[in-house]
């Protein structure tokens, strides 16, 4: 019998065209809309919690903006953006001759309150708490980013409230540079994750240059980076991004020693503020005087913050999180933790730590609704009632 020759003849399709990258605007509306409902809850937190301030101040005969713009550490950043570096205050007898120089505050978020007072009619004081809260923002942005990307969108908006929503909150809204932080940081983190490594480089020159710990986020760069030259043949943009990440830490501290003509000006400015790493010994003998003697009551909420701290990171570490978050997170604990005196400042130097609130975050995403929510409402009581008290009862600096 003949074959048949009456089947059709199958041709193969052509392959699919590949898909077309998406812009960087694009990726970023997209990033922005998923985000949305996060940042929504997490503005309400603060402005409730600004409304509680407000009102508790009104009662007791403060003004708010001046709790929240020109108290403690913004007070020397509104006297660099008038005067430039120039302030130092006598060394103080009731403080064992402790002297204070305006040097020991990095340059950006003063920088960034200058350039806005050039450019628009407003008060270095206004300025400060601008640049604070936009960076409180696109930190809760970025926090997302780096939660979705990880555990998925509910787990990106848990953590963003849960930031939202630590007992020490109320800095978000303060002039004070840990929100410029965090916002630095977490879009470092995040360009690490997705392998953007020129912009994890400059993120982390710019974090370098908002505050000491901004340390924290050029190791975890360089540690990545030296992760993917070890594992593959890196290009060149890994090499770059590793390169630029210590400038803006490097080049303040270089600033300053020239100014104060030593090469460890820097950390002398700082040992004249009585502050310096000790490996924790001062922080021990601190809690040790709590436990014994009386004192502020946000001391001993610090001390339960710092203890929390410490499980959470062991949390943390145990689910084996990429190699850039347990860096970051590794190194702003060991310097709170060993850092010498301001006790009571330590869990606002934690407020970039936002990987420790992961397994946490986690938890809630897979937690029922309304366990979820007693839970978040739990801790909005606690942050508002707490910030307010720091602002306008507390006797301590923050």
């Amino acid at each position: 019998m003949s074959a048949d020759t009456s089947a059709p003849i199958r041709v193969p399709e052509p392959p699919a065209p590949p898909p077309v990258p998406l812009s960087a605007t694009t990726r970023l509306r997209a990033s922005l809309r998923r985000a949305a409902p996060a940042l929504g809850l997490y503005a309400a937190g603060r402005l409730i919690g600004l409304v509680c301030l407000a009102v508790w101040a009104g009662w007791v005969g403060k003004h708010p903006r001046t709790l929240l713009g020109y108290s403690w550490d913004s007070v020397w950043y509104v006297g660099i953006v008038r005067h430039g570096y120039t302030s130092t205050l006598p060394p103080d007898p009731a403080k064992h001759g402790v002297t204070f120089s305006d040097m020991a505050f990095f340059p950006l978020f003063p920088m960034l309150m200058r350039t806005l007072t050039t450019f628009l009619p407003i008060t270095a004081v206004t300025a400060g708490l601008v640049v604070a809260w936009v960076s409180a923002g696109l930190a809760a942005w970025g926090i997302h980013a780096v939660g979705e990307r990880l555990h998925g969108r509910r787990v990106g908006a848990a953590l963003v409230v849960l930031w939202g929503l630590l007992p020490h909150a109320i800095v978000q809204s303060m002039a004070y540079t840990e929100p410029l932080l965090t916002a630095l940081a977490a879009w470092s983190l995040y360009a690490v994750l997705t392998r953007r490594w020129l912009w994890a480089g400059t993120l982390a020159l710019l974090a370098g240059a908002s505050r000491p710990n901004g340390i924290a986020v050029v190791a975890a760069v360089c540690c990545c980076a030296a992760a993917e030259v070890l594992g593959r043949q890196a290009s060149w943009r890994v090499w770059a991004g590793a390169a630029l990440s210590p400038l803006g830490w490097l080049g303040y501290l270089a600033w300053v020693g020239y100014r104060r003509g030593s090469w460890h000006g820097y950390f002398a400015v700082q040992d004249e503020w009585g502050s310096r790493f000790d490996f924790g010994v001062n922080a021990l003998r601190f809690v040790r005087h709590l436990l014994i003697s009386k004192a502020s009551f946000a001391y001993f909420v610090a001390l339960v913050i710092l203890g929390v701290a410490l499980v959470l990171f062991a949390l943390l570490t145990a689910d084996r999180p990429p190699l850039s978050l347990l860096i970051y997170t590794l190194v702003l604990v060991t310097i709170t933790l060993g850092g010498s005196n301001y006790f009571a400042s330590k869990p606002r130097f934690l407020l970039p730590a936002f990987p420790l609130l992961l397994p946490v975050a986690v938890a809630m995403a897979r937690a029922r609704p309304r366990t979820a929510m007693l839970t978040g409402g739990a801790l909005a009581g606690l942050s508002f009632v707490y910030g307010t008290y720091l602002l306008t009862v507390a006797r301590i600096p923050m």
